[in-house]
């Protein structure tokens, strides 16, 4: 069953991806900006409202929560998690390091994932138990096993401060061999593909994060908070590495 769900969302992730390029690089992508001063274009809400026109339409019952149009009522085990678009600031900036991500939590627990970057023509995903593929082949993270020689990947520098978690990202950032701002999901792609060992945000909303849990547990990496808590969507930040290097950087995130 997990592989249907997994094929359903790259799928339909693939197509609200053609969506968005119909916008990539035009006028027509030009932003308004939210309570929070984040961008959204049309393109972010077209591309939630095909996702959730396709899931009402195969999976009814299932209840859905998405960044432009909230949660769904219901009662159901199955739960899907989108983001039509992540690295609007990207998007808009004709950056082609943006991607859709659609996840299924089952039970509590994200099952599915798929991140797809549609100006890149690259997919990522994960199902429990089956794997994590990067345009259909498996993945894995890297066996760099020293801190030193990591690649960091990460978001805006200014955010970690704005957060309350400047001296942690400092710690970081001395401690690694290379820092990259490759943000959004495109530092998620880059550690589970092996390319980077670190990626992380001092501040995310479930749907930043739904696919990632389960590419990460099935590309032999980390996907949690900063604390440790593996599998962690809900705690409000998000840290991706290999296994070799997670109690180190959880150790230098985490001291006083």
């Amino acid at each position: 069953m997990l592989s249907e769900f997994r094929q359903f969302a790259e799928t339909t992730a693939r197509e609200a991806g053609q969506l968005t390029l119909k916008y990539f690089l035009t006028v027509e992508a030009t932003p308004e900006f939210k309570g929070d001063d984040t961008p959204v274009t049309v393109a972010d809400r077209g591309a939630e409202e095909l996702i959730r026109k396709r899931i009402v339409e195969t999976y009814p019952d299932h209840e859905i929560i998405g960044e432009e149009f909230g949660a769904t009522d219901g009662n159901s085990k199955y739960r899907w998690i989108i983001d039509p678009i992540d690295g609007t600031k990207s998007f808009v900036h004709g950056v082609p390091l943006y991607a859709v991500l659609i996840a299924l939590e089952i039970n509590g627990t994200v099952e599915v994932g798929c991140a797809y970057f549609p100006a890149l023509d690259e997919m990522l995903s994960g199902a429990t138990g089956e794997g994590a593929l990067w345009n259909g082949k498996p993945c894995s993270v890297s066996d760099v096993e020293t801190i030193d020689r990591a690649v960091c990947a990460h978001i805006d520098t200014a955010y970690f401060a704005q957060n309350g978690k400047g001296n942690a990202w400092e710690r970081l950032q001395k401690a690694v061999y290379y820092n990259a701002g490759w943000c959004d999901a495109y530092g998620y792609l880059l550690v589970a593909t092996g390319r980077a060992e670190v990626m992380l945000d001092p501040v995310m909303a479930v749907w930043d994060c739904g696919p990632f849990p389960p590419i990460f547990r099935e590309a032999g990496g980390y996907f949690g908070d900063w604390a440790g808590n593996e599998g962690n969507i809900n705690g409000g930040e998000a840290l991706a590495t290999n296994r070799a290097l997670k109690d180190t950087v959880v150790a230098l995130l985490s001291t006083k």
